[in-house]
């Protein structure tokens, strides 16, 4: 049977240390594995739209909100600094993606809107990026999947 590089690694501990249960390894190590192979074959999806993972980030969460958005509502909900959404959404202000709406109440203030510009983009790019996930979810059977997300959601509602 074929292995992935995390047997072989349980495989080595069980030779140098037979006493220890390094079974959460395996679990934890796919989980780490997983997720760089995965990044790996997301970020050149988002290369093809001129879009940087955070980018496309902000500008999903603009386009699934419906609504604008305070720069702190968007900085929280993708947990990066205040500094960082700030220097993205200069950047993103600069290729007509998003613009700053002055709020009415709070000269101080502003919210955050995607241009007819950024909808049209987060919108190819959400649908090339659906496409990409399929495809990477491919060997497992949509029962898997499901399962899957499952158990994931289950540890991250104990853990988040």
């Amino acid at each position: 049977m074929k292995q992935d590089r995390v047997e072989t690694f349980l495989q080595q501990w069980q030779q140098v240390r037979p006493e220890l249960d390094c079974s959460p390894m395996g679990v934890i190590g796919r989980l780490a594995r997983a997720d760089q192979l995965i990044s790996a074959r997301l970020l050149p999806v988002f290369k093809t739209f001129n879009l940087s993972a955070i980018e496309f980030d902000i500008l999903a969460t603009l386009r699934r909100a419906g609504c604008p958005l305070t720069p702190t509502e968007l900085y929280q909900t993708l947990m990066i600094s205040s500094g960082a959404m700030s220097t993205r959404c200069e950047q993103l202000v600069q290729r007509q993606v998003i613009e700053r709406l002055a709020s009415g109440d709070d000269r101080r203030s502003c919210k955050i809107a995607l241009t007819s510009l950024g909808i049209s983009l987060i919108d190819a790019a959400v649908e090339a990026h659906l496409a990409n996930e399929t495809e990477i979810l491919s060997p497992l059977t949509l029962d898997e999947q499901q399962q899957l997300a499952s158990l994931l959601k289950r540890w991250l509602m104990d853990n988040e």
